[in-house]
């Protein structure tokens, strides 16, 4: 399955105008392509495959089809092709794509694997593919790295959010790419003899679950001022126009937990991934603020053992235990058998690999809305609930509005902040059985870092290759000062220097931290959209000409071995003054 995206190396008003009228150029997502070169190297391997590329996307998306339908060159795999042609596709619910998806693979058959990018770089909702599973009946595996085909069986060393899985799964099965799971198949067209391109027309707009609103410009303009002179003297200037933008400021937010009001009104609950406690703290808050706003209840819906009394205090109302299973394609049963029974109003989950899989497979049973990678909620007047969605890397907001009960929502951890823990009474807690599929077998999990650390920074430091990872503790004076987080581009996290968890740009993590230092970074489009939404970029390069000096407020040029040990205890000083 192949997903169409503006190409993002124009001016950013081009991308956004062209984005937001679904006109052209069209260029393939990039994790989609590795989808479309690990299906034709799967072909070839079993000798007689064949890959048929598929897409929902409109007309001007037959040359992108038809460029991937070239791929299997290389190896003598034929690819037919496959465009589900809708003018409207860019603003469709992902529910509305994926039925189509599915219909088109159910009348097709005759399918083994159906392979997907991880997600849409322009939205990063990454649910379409948990979907079309879902509506297919079929198993799902995400984020695959590292995969082998062993007679029906397919061994799938799987990139999370912030560690890693070996899991087995038995074909037919949906399974989504990661980035570095293979090189991309070509982003052009190769002049070699091709199958014609089927076209089926879906007609009408994109009636589904969920409607988009007013989209705002969410990237600020750059005050691109460039020092010169000793290190010291730049270091002077950068304090004072630091201190200037407030870009040293703490944070003043101290929200607290709203009181309990028991179990009344509509529900509003939360899917609790295993092991995260701060996502289950954070997102817990968001409900019970929600509930707040419609005199309702927040429950619980867990598979783990945590201490009742401490879900209380974060947020629960009532604790919904999922006895049976904690793999997500059962959760996601239970979570729609306790919804059926219950009519909640929202149904969050983290917007993790774990959460978009659950979260997309209820939307799909339930037939929902789904307000996919939010960065806050609020009721709007008339009662529906509207999600803000970070849009083309960050560069866009767009309003996204679930009409109708249950509303389903992933928020991206870290995007809602902690609120203080309320003093409450242990909850009231309920059983639910979930059946066991076990179609998908775990033969072991490991994590490496925290997930939302960059998300809930105030201050983030990113390193390019500028900076020898032999070096990273050198920069620790500075990280203390501004009471920051490390961050990477992809060629760091590329060779193994910091985990894919800190990857920000296109194809990783999109962050807006009131402060930006970026170290050694050469500047990147791909890397630069990552942090469009930051208060203030500091960059520090030797090279006047950098690209990333023109995506910064503050330009230091020199070495940063230079700078950064005096910039650390300037810093250091003003923090210390308050």
């Amino acid at each position: 399955m192949l997903k169409p995206i503006p190409p993002f190396d124009a001016a950013p008003s081009e991308v956004e105008r062209r984005w937001l009228a679904g006109e052209g150029p069209l260029v393939m997502n990039p994790f989609c392509r590795r989808a479309v070169a690990q299906a034709c190297e799967l072909a070839a391997a079993v000798g007689d495959g064949t890959v048929t590329i598929v897409t929902v996307g409109p007309p001007d998306a037959a040359d992108l089809v038809r460029g991937a339908m070239t791929s299997g060159h290389q190896t003598d795999v034929v690819c037919d092709g496959l465009l589900l042609a809708d003018a409207h596709a860019a603003g469709a619910d992902p529910l509305v794509t994926a039925r189509a998806l599915a219909d088109a693979l159910g009348r097709d058959g005759g399918f083994d694997l159906v392979l997907t990018g991880r997600a849409g770089v322009d939205r990063d909702a990454g649910v379409v593919g948990p979907q079309v599973a879902e509506l297919l009946g079929l198993p799902f595996v995400g984020g695959a790295r590292y995969l082998s085909l062993q007679r029906d069986t397919l061994h799938v060393r799987c990139e999370l959010d912030d560690g890693w899985a070996q899991v087995d799964v038995e074909l037919p099965a949906v399974v989504s790419c990661a980035e570095r799971l293979i090189d991309p198949c070509p982003g052009a067209p190769v002049s070699v003899p091709t199958p014609a391109l089927r076209t089926v027309t879906v007609a009408g707009p994109p009636a589904g679950p969920s409607r988009r609103g007013a989209v705002a410009r969410a990237a600020a303009d750059r005050a691109g001022v460039l020092l010169s002179g000793s290190p010291d003297e730049q270091i002077g200037r950068a304090r004072s126009l630091l201190r200037e933008r407030g870009a040293l400021a703490g944070s003043a937010t101290d929200r607290a937990v709203p009181p309990t009001g028991g179990e009344r009104g509509a529900a509003v609950a939360v899917a609790v991934e295993p092991e995260r406690p701060e996502t289950t703290r954070e997102l817990l808050g968001a409900a019970a603020r929600l509930a707040a706003g419609i005199d309702g209840h927040v429950v619980a819906l867990t598979v783990e053992d945590e201490a009742p009394e401490t879900l209380a205090s974060w947020g629960a109302d009532t604790v919904v235990r999922l006895d049976g299973s904690e793999l997500e394609e059962d959760v996601a049963a239970g979570v729609t058998r306790w919804a059926h029974l219950v009519g909640p109003r929202v149904v969050i989950a983290p917007a993790t690999m774990w959460g978009r899989e659950v979260a997309g497979r209820a939307a799909a049973q339930l037939g929902a809305g789904l307000l996919a990678s939010a960065v806050a909620l609020e009721w709007a007047d008339d009662d529906a609930l509207v999600a803000d969605v970070p849009m083309l890397g960050g560069q866009l907001v767009a309003e996204v509005t679930g009409d109708a009960a249950p509303v389903l929502v992933t928020v991206r951890p870290g995007a809602l902040g902690l609120p203080r823990a309320r003093a409450t009474g242990p909850p009231d807690v309920r059983a639910l059985k979930v059946d066991a599929r076990s179609r998908v077998r775990v033969r072991s999990r490991t994590r490496h870092d925290d997930l939302g650390a960059l998300a809930r920074a105030e201050a983030v430091v990113g390193v390019g290759l500028g900076v020898d990872r032999e070096e990273y503790l050198a920069l620790s004076p500075l990280l203390d000062a501004l009471g920051a987080e490390l961050a990477a581009t992809r060629p760091v996290v590329d060779r193994g220097w910091l985990p894919h968890a800190r990857q920000v740009g296109l194809t990783g993590r999109s962050i807006a931290p009131r402060l930006y230092v970026a170290i050694g970074v050469r500047g990147a489009f791909e890397h630069l959209i990552g942090v469009s939404g930051a208060g203030s970029v500091l960059a520090i390069h030797p090279d006047r000409s950098a690209p990333v000096f023109h995506a910064a407020d503050i330009g230091l040029v020199a070495d940063w071995h230079d700078v950064v040990p005096g910039l650390a205890g300037a810093l250091a000083d003003e923090r210390d003054r308050g």
